[in-house]
């Protein structure tokens, strides 16, 4: 068979445009016919398949009981199972709609089955299981036939059109990094900061609720750490640059890809070639596989030295850190503000740093340009009635976007009550923003606040200890019309909200489990119950 070459592509429908891709092309083209001095182009019959099936013209529903950041990779893949390609690539996705990819679970998968993205490797919170798992769908993509229905007929792409500067991780700004503060006293076992930047320089603004991307830069120490186990040359030229300059710029230097190990297995021979084998398939042949960074494989092939180019390119490329924003652009304008966990941890007699907490705790400067860009929130804002109560559920650092919430809400004169459930290890150390908690609850703006902390007793206390206790009220609210936040840790904290959450509205709204599952699951349908989880 011949391969047509689609010709070139008008842009008149733009992207912001309420159509899908299939759409908008079908539609550029139409208008380009009819603008055309040489006569209309006729469609080919991928693009009017696709136009005419549209999403769901591969037979299905368009229901995704995957999508849940709490569920394993393998029952997600299960409950896809006999689904079309593109919906079993979703569910591969981390569930969590972060926009850290550039696309939504949904949008990527369509984006990877229709050939307009090439990059597998776009999931940050997915990690190696979703990069696997795409990777072995691709393959089933690439040998289907063409009349097997396997995937969305591919249309050609119309010429991107360029992002407006901070909006887009293709298009970042260079922000300025101001100052950065404790929150924990002395004594507590957490490393958490306030971080403020500057945006007045690059004319980004946001709404409360969205997201900031950071693109940080890996340690130089651990740079030079990696070039050492190498033998190589720092000024080695990669990409034309310096060898140090691409590692620490442009390279992931956390869990070691299987790429990495595909390479080590070329350049090594024996049971070493074996083990590096079994790592590029995903088994775990020492019971180490999930402590292998770029830095712990070099050291337990050690001796293999594989060329800094060939090495650099089977790294997988840096990816940007989203982090939940902590300020108001209505209350501070030009500012932006953060709530950092640092993560340090240590294996064997190594200390790990966290890429981007650790960028933002120590390897900055006040004056410092950082490259940033807002990521706008998907069903995560404040509810467009400013008379409408708020329950907000976030321990820890989640409770980021509330502080912002509330700074909103007072900027905008928004009546609505403000009920903030808030919990940490102890109230001594780890009470953050106290002073300015405290300072809302006097005022009037914060109506209640419920505190828990976990190390304070003999038992762990959690906030959803603390929601049980005040159930009756909670459901109260809930009954007056009241939306519920929550913010954190997907696959503890979050589930067992939710958990308690049904608890109360079955034991204070009088219905059965069952009835009371059907009750918050309709909380979310409405808008009135969302989710900032990671």
């Amino acid at each position: 068979m011949n391969q047509m070459t689609p010709p070139p592509k008008i842009e008149i429908i733009p992207s912001s445009a309420p159509f899908s891709e299939a759409q908008r092309s079908w539609l550029n083209g139409f208008f380009a016919g009819l603008l055309s001095t040489d006569g209309p182009t006729p469609l080919s019959a991928e693009q009017g398949a696709a136009v005419l099936q549209g999403s769901a013209g591969d037979g299905d529903d368009g229901e995704a009981p995957w999508h849940d950041q709490t569920m394993p990779i393998a029952d997600r893949m299960k409950l896809a199972e006999g689904r079309p390609l593109r919906r079993r690539m979703m569910a591969a996705m981390a569930q969590q709609d972060c926009g850290q990819c550039g696309y939504n679970c949904n949008d990527y998968s369509d984006a990877i089955a229709s050939k307009a993205e090439a990059r597998l490797n776009l999931c940050v919170p997915g990690g190696k299981e979703t990069a696997r798992m795409l990777k072995a769908l691709n393959e089933e993509l690439e040998k289907a036939p063409p009349s097997s229905g396997a995937t969305i007929a591919p249309v050609a792409a119309a010429p991107a059109l360029p992002t407006e500067l901070g909006r887009s991780r293709d298009n970042p700004a260079p922000a300025t990094f101001v100052s950065r503060r404790l929150l924990n006293k002395a004594g507590s076992e957490k490393e958490t900061w306030h971080i403020d930047f500057d945006l007045s320089g690059c004319g980004l603004d946001y709404v409360v609720g969205d997201s900031f991307g950071i693109f940080a830069r890996n340690d130089l120490g651990h740079v030079d750490q990696i070039i050492a186990l190498l033998g190589a040359s720092h000024t080695t030229e990669v990409r034309g640059k310096t060898l140090r300059e691409a590692l620490q710029d442009d390279v992931s230097l956390a869990p070691a890809p299987d790429t990495l190990f595909e390479l080590l297995s070329f350049i090594t021979g024996g049971a070493q070639r074996e083990k590096a084998r079994a790592l590029a398939q995903g088994e775990d042949p020492d019971g180490d596989a999930a402590t292998l960074d770029v830095m712990a494989a070099l050291q337990k092939f050690s001796g293999v030295r594989p060329h800094p180019e060939a090495f650099v390119e089977a790294l997988e490329p840096l990816q940007p850190r989203l982090y939940s924003i902590s300020s108001s652009h209505n209350a501070t304008p030009g500012k932006l503000s953060l709530t950092v966990d640092c993560v340090r941890y240590v294996i064997g007699k190594r200390k790990r740093l966290g890429l981007a907490s650790t960028f933002l705790a120590e390897r900055i400067n006040p004056g410092d340009e950082v490259k940033v860009y807002v990521q706008k929130a998907h069903g995560f804002a404040l509810p467009q009635d400013p008379k409408t109560p708020i329950i907000m559920i976030g321990p820890g650092t989640g409770i980021a976007p509330f502080r912002a919430f509330l700074h909103d809400r007072r900027a905008t004169g928004a009546t609505g009550k403000n009920w903030l459930f808030f919990g940490h290890q102890r109230s001594d150390y780890d009470f953050f923003y106290a002073d300015e908690l405290n300072a809302m609850k006097t005022s009037g703006l914060l109506t209640r606040m419920s505190l828990a902390w976990s190390r304070d007793g003999n038992k762990k206390f959690y906030v959803q200890d603390r929601m049980r206790e005040v159930g009756r009220e909670l459901w109260t609210w809930l009954a007056e019309g009241a939306n519920v936040y929550i913010c954190g840790d997907a696959k503890r904290m979050a589930k067992d909200v939710e958990r308690a959450l049904v608890d109360i509205v079955a034991q204070f709204g009088a219905r059965s489990t069952d009835e009371a599952v059907l009750f918050v699951a309709d909380l979310k349908k409405k808008g009135r119950f969302q989710q900032d989880v990671y």
